[in-house]
């Protein structure tokens, strides 16, 4: 018995490992994992972890359990009316989120069904681990993985005892020194003899803390971003139009534009002043601020640049056709554009407060009561690609040298260096946070959505099936459940397994 159960052990790590290998993940990360693995098993075999109260799961992962934190536990649980309404808030909440996880993974699923990746992302770019995915650091993210994981296990721990369930202990979840996650482990007799809808509570605590937080922790963000400023006020373009004025004169992707004609730029709007004074044809003198890496310093220069035909450069887009034409005509004479109308040769211009104004103008007002809570709630999802397009930064590095601390008192006091670090804190919490609480949301055992979804269909059989004895409801809320979590497990490997195979 005692060989089956060493065999079943060393199997899950072992399919781990091919299953990491196959999805290309580098021989040094498996070389470590090997060698966490049999540091383990000896701690194990030794009797080592029994004497630290830590167990080893899952072949590689260390659970290791703690009893502090239990006092301040029982004195944040305090108000029981508070917390039983936040439990009841996060039921509806969850549900709410776990349906946009369904269809965003259905919609991702379908996507790469459709049109798998030319280059499919690398396994270890696929776990999400700070230090390990290429376009995630480690220390601001592995800080803010802490903090997220140990509020969402707290939330746990916070309604399992205003509902009169005892606590065993807290605990974290170690690959090495990563924190995978954390835990807090009730009674589990307690828990499974409670009311169905305190556990719907419990589970749904965890995920909602993480998303309220990220809107919390959003608005601090924005704040921040408030602080910053333009050491040089002006705009900048991100692209550069190929064969267009901007590129015969010169002009090079994240140069400061600060005066045009001898007129002061000082950001979008004085822009579009300056070139609504210039048509088509006409030369312009621009004055541009270069940024040098090696002297940390700014240059400044002048550029002559012929102006474009504005109109007729959307019209070339259209490469001839007809159609495009006329729906493009149509969108030019809604936004007001007309021939003649002078086009420097640009994309995607903007302040040089760009790199933060997205997320300044939260608390700025720059948007309608609507448009402020619909670009709140859309700012994390937004975040999501940032760190992916900018190797692993919070921001464009052109437009970071481009920001200094603004004159108000926390912003002087600490400094640019400060503020900018205070900012990459706080992105990242806001990312992290996000993630953690969609990921759970997963209806998947052992994610808290999965038990969500088991609870939760058997809560509507019950009502349904009233005249159906209560066993067979558990069997058939049971197998519902496990059919489901089966089922999204395929969708959510088609996205990775596809694209290496076809």
């Amino acid at each position: 018995m005692a060989e089956e159960a060493g065999s079943r052990g060393i199997l899950v790590p072992l399919l781990l490992l091919l299953l990491a290998h196959s999805l290309g993940a580098p021989i040094w990360l498996l070389v470590i994992i090997g060698i966490w693995y049999s540091g383990l098993v000896y701690a194990e075999s030794s009797g080592l972890l029994d004497r630290l109260d830590a167990t080893r799961a899952m072949g590689v992962i260390l659970m290791i359990r703690t009893r502090r934190g239990m006092r301040l536990l029982d004195y944040v649980s305090r108000p029981k009316r508070f917390w039983r309404g936040f439990g009841e808030l996060s039921i509806w909440l969850c549900f709410f989120v776990m349906f946009m996880v369904v269809l965003l993974l259905f919609l991702s699923a379908i996507a790469v069904a459709v049109s798998p990746p030319e280059d499919p992302l690398p396994a270890s770019d696929l776990l999400l681990i700070p230090g390990v995915t290429s376009f995630v650091p480690f220390w601001w993210p592995a800080l803010a993985l802490i903090v997220a994981i140990v509020i969402h296990e707290y939330s746990h721990g916070i309604q399992a005892r205003v509902h009169g369930m005892r606590l065993r202990s807290f605990g974290v979840l170690q690959l090495g020194p990563l924190p995978m996650g954390a835990f807090a482990e009730p009674e589990e007799s307690e828990m499974w003899r409670a009311p169905r809808r305190e556990r719907l509570r419990l589970f749904a605590a965890g995920p909602s803390i993480n998303i309220f937080a990220t809107y919390i922790v959003l608005i601090l963000l924005s704040s921040v971003a408030s602080g910053m400023v333009a050491e040089n006020e002006g705009v900048h373009a991100r692209g550069i139009v190929v064969g267009g004025g901007a590129e015969e004169a010169g002009l090079l992707p994240f140069e400061t534009i600060t005066h045009i004609d001898g007129g002061r730029i000082g950001g979008y709007s004085e822009f579009s002043s300056e070139m609504g004074e210039i048509a088509a044809g006409d030369e312009a003198i621009l004055t541009v601020l270069s940024w040098s890496d090696d002297s940390e310093t700014w240059s400044e220069r002048t550029i002559v640049v012929t102006m474009g035909d504005r109109y007729q450069y959307y019209i070339d887009e259209c490469g001839g056709d007809e159609a495009c034409i006329e729906d493009t005509t149509a969108l030019l004479d809604f936004w007001g554009i007309e021939p003649g109308d002078a086009f420097l040769g640009v994309s995607n211009l903007v302040s040089s407060t760009g790199g933060v104004d997205g997320y300044a103008n939260i608390v700025q007002g720059e948007y309608s009561a609507f448009g402020t809570v619909l670009s709140t709630v859309a700012r994390p999802l937004l975040m999501l690609n940032v760190p992916i397009a900018n190797d692993g930064q919070t921001m464009i590095q052109q437009e970071r040298v481009m920001l200094v601390a603004g004159n108000g008192a926390i912003a002087s006091m600490m400094g640019t260096e400060g503020m900018l670090m205070v900012f990459d804190f706080l992105f990242w919490l806001v990312w992290i946070n996000f993630l953690l609480g969609f990921a759970n949301l997963i209806p998947m055992i052992p994610f808290d959505g999965g038990h969500l979804v088991r609870d939760g269909v058997h809560s509507l059989l019950r009502k349904l099936r009233k005249k159906s004895h209560p066993m067979r409801i558990e069997v058939l809320s049971n197998r519902i459940s496990s059919l489901s979590s089966i089922f999204i497990l395929l969708v959510l490997l088609i996205p990775v397994i596809l694209p290496r195979i076809i």
